[in-house]
């Protein structure tokens, strides 16, 4: 078991993020096989850039709204709300409206 406290975690910067503020509260490489979780903090118009990942990536909102957009398809999530994004699958993400958005972001390495 492993336990991680509130105040633990290591701020760092999401490549293709603007308006965000992430904490890694725990990393795959150390912490877990293959789990990384982070905390992301997106100010109102921040977002993330069209990209994708050979990681599986779930994100649980626990506060504000978002609109990730696929490449043929979009979703607006609000507090509760959670999205799978499979590997090799491309997304943006765009905060709506004035509120910041929180969001818990668990990213799995698929072997």
């Amino acid at each position: 078991m492993k336990m991680i406290k509130k105040e633990s975690g290591n701020p760092y910067e999401a490549k293709g993020h603007s308006g965000c503020w992430a904490v890694r509260k725990m990393d795959a490489a150390k912490d877990s096989r293959r789990l990384s979780i982070s905390l992301s903090h997106f100010l109102p118009q921040g977002g993330a850039e069209m990209s994708s990942s050979p990681k599986e990536r779930v994100y649980f909102i626990l506060s504000g709204s978002m609109l990730v957009k696929g490449k043929t398809e979009e979703y607006r999530l609000s507090q509760g709300d959670l999205i799978y994004i499979a590997p090799g699958e491309e997304r943006e993400v765009q905060v709506i409206g004035t509120e910041p958005v929180t969001s818990l972001v668990v990213i799995v390495d698929v072997d």
